[in-house]
């Protein structure tokens, strides 16, 4: 088992969980926010789940106020938003920190195998920059829905930008490479 899938980790409602309870699918782990522009993702999010689950892929989805304060709500509250609002299915974590010295371990796994994040080539970094926005390391987390792709045995296979939506080319082709090994 790889070491990623040990780190002890929080469901949204409270329940002790890691990567290891997901053991032999491919995962998506993605950083969410329910105040983002990005937020619509949810329903890309759980397209992709729908579209893939069958064939041994999750979605985990880790809410995190790192951006623009903009996952201010509780658990109970994130979780009423994203049943209530997208219908997400898929499963959903406690409340973390993405970023700086309170990362949580998970993400300072996957940031460590995956420093860099392919992009889709539309400049976001570059639009948040124009904001006033700048990563303090290059290989933080640049902003809310950030992707991270795990292969069936732990590995972290792969690193989206927030812009690129779960349908985009690049991260269907990952999936479905990853779900054929």
């Amino acid at each position: 088992m790889a070491a990623i899938q040990e780190i002890p980790l929080k469901t949204i409602t409270g329940g002790d969980a890691s990567l290891a309870d997901h053991a032999g699918k491919v995962l998506l782990v993605v950083n969410v926010a329910s105040k983002c522009g990005l937020t619509p993702q949810y329903a890309g999010l759980e397209a992709a789940y729908a579209k893939y689950r069958e064939r041994g892929f999750e979605v985990l989805g880790f809410p995190a106020n790192d951006f623009g304060a903009q996952e201010p709500g509780t658990n109970d509250e994130i979780a009423e938003f994203c049943s209530t609002n997208f219908g997400v299915d898929f499963p959903m974590f406690s409340k973390i920190v993405v970023n700086g010295a309170e990362r949580h371990p998970l993400y300072s796994a996957l940031i460590a195998a995956q420093p860099a994040a392919v992009s889709s080539g539309e400049g976001f970094e570059e639009k948040l920059e124009r904001y006033g926005i700048k990563r303090e390391n290059p290989s933080d987390i640049l902003w809310n829905f950030e992707k991270f792709l795990v292969a069936r045995d732990g590995a972290v296979v792969g690193r989206f930008t927030p812009e690129m939506t779960p349908d985009s080319a690049a991260i269907s082709d990952a999936i479905e490479t990853e779900l054929a090994k």
